[in-house]
């Protein structure tokens, strides 16, 4: 399966393995020989903290790699009417009785406690593509399903601001 990211998330990845590679991994590994000095390697547990940041590192720098060269680069909807990625939806929940807000982002930049959902969540799915006043019928899993209305939308972009987890 490909991840749905922008020209942005691309750029934000290779910035951040830039980083990992060329500024945090030399001093991760200066931490490593640093803390091998301090003797018995079965009891030291300074050396076995300094080689898991070390992986933890390097994990991340493969995660990030895969990322992009599975990424599927998607244009922005310029429609006025339609929601698209980065734009902001205010929905009614009809069996709650509520009113939530998403911004719809991609996979990379998601986070619910920040009500940023990915376009990839079956909400986003659902949501993407449809007007003010739909109804949309969001389905979580074959056994559970629920209906929004769609209020409003504000037409977002890009943001680089909106940091990469």
């Amino acid at each position: 399966m490909f991840n749905k990211l922008t020209e942005v998330d691309i750029k934000k990845m290779k910035d951040e393995i830039e980083y990992r590679i060329t500024v945090l991994r030399p001093q991760l590994l200066k931490e490593v020989v640093r803390t091998r000095a301090f003797g018995d390697l079965s009891e030291n547990a300074e050396y076995h903290i300094a080689k898991q940041e070390k992986n933890a590192n390097d994990r991340r720098i493969r995660f990030l790699q895969n990322m992009i060269k599975t990424a599927e680069v998607v244009e922005l909807t310029e429609n006025e009417n339609v929601l698209g990625l980065f734009d902001t939806v205010k929905v009614f929940v009809e069996e709650d009785e509520t009113e939530e807000t998403y911004r719809i982002v991609t996979t990379m930049r998601a986070d619910a406690m920040d009500n940023r959902i990915s376009g990839e969540s079956p909400a986003g799915k659902a949501l993407l593509g449809h007007k003010k006043g739909d109804r949309v019928k969001i389905e979580v899993n074959p056994q559970y399903s629920y209906y929004v209305k769609i209020l409003e939308i504000v037409k977002g972009t890009d943001d680089e601001n909106i940091e990469i987890r």
